[in-house]
């Protein structure tokens, strides 16, 4: 780490007082959801983040207590706690209770930072009930509480420490927020991202609500966004080693990792200042553009070019890529207060510049790997086209027919998509049972036989024209890949509906792997469900003349409701579902299918790494990595046919 330099009160600049924070929580936070109570953590991460981007931190410890408040402690210089000659006060006061304060401000203490408005610590404590700051620092332990936001004593010396840094606990305010009970997956996914992006730091973090011993993941990564590059393409076989750049121009550092693999999907992320530009932006554009320039490039110098294939596109040379595109800028311009999307109009020259040099010196010293990314390219050219061709195909084939839906399509009569939903139903039995105890109006009903196409294995060109997954797409009707259009879509609820056992569970895991990869916006958007039919069907006497019904989903609930039914254990009935076609239409409906009874679990994508990682390592070819997780998982199985 960077030894210490002059960091004190003189570098923390006020532009306005603290206001409305509690008033109007969203124009600071985004929500006060769960994306809004997430990110007051990352507030407090980013500001130790930033330390360790000027070279003063290298620990990071988060931990959510049994009252789900949080605290993040660092090893970094501390917050100043001397005098800040304006107000007169602790400048750790002023950096906790006035908005827009802070040392980000002045690039003389962070030359490069994660925070655009510097309003976190501030807001933290503005939307917690309570708040506590302690500061390692020349010795001492310095210590201010607040509550919602007012300290409650001026900061003050409680001790001695040959620590340095800052701890920040604080427990978020419920009358603030609709949900207070953190995801802990969702902060291990930023703080994993953080880890990858900064290397050599360490960040852990401790779940004290999990019993009896507290979760705990300790993110350390010496290979950076090397690393990264290795764990998003995890589950495939990699054509080539790990390419990596790394260049300074000024103030400007550009870090970039990438692996091509057989995998046949794209896995790019870009980011800024630590950010996660989910929409991309300049420097994605750059990195793109360099990419197929040098690629075509060196396709015409190894003399690979085809007849049909003469000049690659952006799609053919991405098929199979995993890249992270790590940048550090000191003025990030970003398009919106979601900082999603980089819009500095100089970067993607600086981008594109240094990519083509750099990517040229590696295929010339490395041509062979040239050659194998070249050759996977023009492979997905050639399928691309095979594609177009089915495409074209099928239109024609519709444009034939009345209506250019699946024979076996049950529809709805309701036409607004947002009242609309789909069962896609594993077996013609069980949907025959569905479209008969649907309701017509707003039910539509698709049934599907057999197994279908494992998307991961195979390119586009082979999942167009698939008797399987025609229906499917067909039905939904809002195209697939590239061409796929959310605003298109004929269902709001697309609904999974399988047997629950071993075979019905691959059948949901092949439809998902295939609205992953081809209908990403459809799971993003929470569109996607998957159905929950029962596993018992209990029977008993209420009367001598009279019998009721129960239904329980898992045996937990079975032995629940046997230990609470008052009548004759012999004469209680206990049927075990093997399928859903042993239920009648009514049952299918009273237990599955209608919304007031039914139990539908809604698709989320939290950790977006960890998902892709699984699809690749469940789904695709790589038998070894697929060996090792189910080795490393099977302890938690309790119920195979479940």
């Amino acid at each position: 780490m960077a030894a210490n330099n002059d960091y004190n009160a003189s570098n923390i600049q006020i532009l306005e007082g603290l206001e409305h924070v509690r008033k109007r929580p969203g124009m600071y936070i985004g929500s006060t959801g769960i994306d809004g109570l997430h990110h007051l953590c990352y507030e407090i991460v980013d500001n130790a983040i930033d330390e360790a981007l000027a070279g003063y931190c290298d620990n990071i410890i988060v931990t959510i207590y049994d009252d789900n408040s949080f605290s993040v402690e660092d090893n970094g210089r501390g917050i100043p706690v001397d005098i800040q000659k304006d107000l007169k006060i602790s400048a750790l006061e002023v950096v906790f209770t006035k908005l827009n304060a802070g040392g980000k401000f002045d690039n003389s203490s962070y030359k490069v930072s994660g925070g655009l408005h510097g309003v976190g610590a501030s807001v933290v404590n503005a939307l917690s009930t309570r708040c506590e700051v302690s500061v390692y620092k020349n010795g001492k332990v310095y210590f201010q509480k607040y509550k919602r936001g007012v300290p409650e004593a001026p900061v003050a010396v409680v001790g001695d420490t040959e620590k340095r840094g800052t701890k920040v606990w604080w427990k978020p305010d419920a009358e603030i927020f609709t949900e207070t009970s953190p995801h802990y997956d969702v902060l291990a996914h930023r703080l994993s991202e953080l880890a990858f992006l900064n290397k050599g730091i360490k960040i852990t973090i401790i779940d004290e609500r999990v019993k009896p011993e507290p979760k705990k993941k300790e993110l350390h990564y010496e290979g950076g966004i090397v690393s990264f590059v290795e764990f998003l393409s995890q589950g495939n076989k990699p054509l080539h080693k790990p390419i990596y750049m790394s260049t300074t121009q000024g103030d400007t550092i550009l870090e970039i990792a990438l692996v091509y693999s057989d995998s046949y999907s794209e896995t790019v992320y870009s980011f800024v200042n630590n950010i996660n530009t989910h929409e991309g932006g300049t420097h994605l554009v750059g990195f793109r553009s360099a990419l197929t320039r040098t690629l075509n490039e060196f396709m015409k110098k190894l003399k690979l070019t085809k007849k049909a294939v003469e000049k690659l596109d952006g799609e053919d040379v991405r098929e199979g890529l995993s890249a992270v595109i790590s940048l550090k800028i000191p003025n990030p311009q970003f398009e919106g207060q979601t900082k999603t999307k980089l819009g500095n109009s100089d970067i993607k020259g600086i981008v594109e510049g240094i990519v083509n040099t750099e990517l040229t010196k590696y295929f010339e010293e490395f041509p062979e790997d040239a050659k194998a990314i070249i050759q996977k390219s023009i492979i997905a050219s050639e399928a691309k086209a095979a594609a177009r061709r089915a495409r074209e195909a099928t239109r024609r084939k519709n444009a034939l027919d009345s209506v250019g839906l699946p024979g076996k399509l049950a529809d709805c009569s309701e036409k607004n998509p947002e009242n609309c939903e789909i069962y896609i139903v594993e077996g013609d039995s069980a949907g025959g049972s569905a479209k008969q105890g649907r309701d017509r109006k707003y039910q539509a009903i698709l049934p599907l036989w057999g197994k279908m196409l494992n998307v991961e294995k195979t390119r586009i060109d082979k999942v167009i024209g698939n008797d399987k997954l025609d229906p499917v797409i067909a039905a939904i009707g809002a195209g697939i890949g590239a061409d796929f259009d959310i605003k298109k879509i004929r269902y709001g609820k697309v609904i999974i509906m399988a047997d629950a056992d071993v075979d019905g569970s691959h059948i949901r895991t092949l439809l998902l792997t295939f609205f992953y990869r081809y209908m990403k916006p459809l799971v993003l958007n929470g569109n996607v469900y998957i159905a929950c039919p029962p596993l018992f069907k209990i029977e008993y006497p209420v009367t001598p003349q009279k019998k009721e019904v129960k239904y329980a989903y898992t045996d937990e609930e079975k032995d629940a409701i046997l230990k609470g039914l008052e009548c004759d254990p012999e004469k209680i009935r206990i049927q075990r579902y093997k399928g859903l076609g042993e239920m009648n239409p009514e049952q299918l409906w009273e237990t599955t299918m209608n919304p007031e009874t039914r139990n539908i679990i809604k698709i989320g994508l939290e950790d977006e790494y960890v998902a892709n990682n699984l699809f690749s390592v469940l789904m695709g070819n790589d038998v070894e990595s697929r060996r090792t997780f189910i080795e490393t998982n099977a302890q938690y199985v309790n119920n195979l046919d479940v």
